[in-house]
């Protein structure tokens, strides 16, 4: 358990690293356009930059997501269920969830290996594309990750809806 509290502050400490990246470039932006005149026109990869950060906030959460209980979900049937019936469609939920982020996954990674023989490379900042859908595979591999450990009981995501439990 002591990995999976690593991960958690990993992901945190990146994702918020991520957001402040973010909102100093954007800001960065914004000011070159009103007050940089012709220098504003050297700052035309941060919006790009800002665009594929945004990318990465997005899929790198989705494991922290599904384990603090923030992910959408119709939970009103299966909250009105005796409790063995609704441990197991919890299972079937949290085992049915590995399985498509698994394949997400392994889709995402197929995607990155096309596009990375594709050639392609980003307009303003001239990195392949390729590495900008590394994302989603990074996100739905935290994503398996957390599907699984809820499977075996390392962690009850259905019981900590709405409330901060404590995980850092």
């Amino acid at each position: 358990m002591r990995y999976i509290g690593f991960l958690r502050r990993l992901e945190r400490h990146v994702l918020v690293a991520l957001l402040w990246a973010m909102v100093t470039l954007f800001f960065l932006g914004v000011v070159m356009r009103e007050v940089g005149g012709t220098m504003a026109s050297r700052f035309a990869w941060v919006e790009e930059a800002v665009r594929l950060m945004n990318v990465f906030l997005v899929f790198l959460g989705l494991g922290l997501a599904l384990e603090r209980g923030r992910h959408v979900g119709i939970d009103t049937f299966r909250n009105r269920l005796p409790d063995m019936p609704k441990r197991l469609v919890q299972r079937t939920i949290d085992a049915v969830g590995f399985v498509f982020a698994v394949y997400l996954a392994v889709l995402g990674w197929r995607l990155v290996d096309f596009v990375l023989m594709t050639g392609q490379r980003s307009p303003t900042l001239d990195i392949p594309m390729g590495w900008i859908y590394v994302a989603p595979v990074i996100g739905f591999a935290a994503l398996a990750l957390r599907y699984a450990l809820s499977l075996v009981g390392a962690f009850d995501r259905f019981s900590s809806h709405g409330e901060e439990d404590g995980h850092a």
